[in-house]
């Protein structure tokens, strides 16, 4: 049996105010485009999420409005304090504690892209993975029947697209 997970990294989001708090920021207008852009090539290539575990942060719940109406079938979604600025340890935490076979993590760098790196077996051959810039998003396989027994380095990539990467 083969576990997937997809780990979508918030995207671009708006920093014209200056006062407003981290957690509350919007996001821009690309960021806008770049959501539905990234849940076509989901829907597109068939990795379509069973559950989905969002930062409770506003960019990253607006990027999951953005993904969700190109996805078919109704997801299970959770929001998650704990995923703002997660460390790798918290998003390999919520990973072993999901059920789905397939689930999706929306959240945020410099987690994101650790987390990514650190769970691999070998990196991807593309020039952004390392920084996971907004909206990045990375199709992994695990061949494990139980998130609880997966570890660093067990991952397989499937896929992994910037939203420069789309037409």
């Amino acid at each position: 049996m083969t576990l997937t997970l997809i780990l979508t990294r918030h995207a671009k989001s708006d920093w014209d105010n200056p006062l407003l708090d981290d957690h509350d920021r919007p996001l821009n207008a690309r960021g806008r485009r770049d959501g539905p852009r990234i849940g076509a090539w989901l829907r597109d290539n068939g990795y379509v999420p069973d559950k989905v575990t969002v930062s409770s942060a506003r960019r990253a719940q607006e990027t999951w409005e953005g993904i969700a109406p190109a996805l078919a079938g109704k997801p299970k979604v959770n929001t998650a304090e704990k995923l703002y600025h997660a460390s790798p340890e918290t998003l390999l935490g919520y990973t072993r504690g999901s059920y789905a076979m397939t689930h999706m993590i929306i959240g945020h760098n410099p987690g994101m892209a650790e987390f990514a790196e650190r769970l691999l077996f070998s990196k991807p051959d593309h020039p952004r993975f390392a920084d996971f810039p907004t909206c990045a998003t990375l199709v992994v396989d695990c061949d494990e029947s139980d998130w609880r027994d997966v570890q660093w380095g067990m991952g397989r990539v499937l896929d992994f697209v910037t939203p420069h990467d789309l037409p």
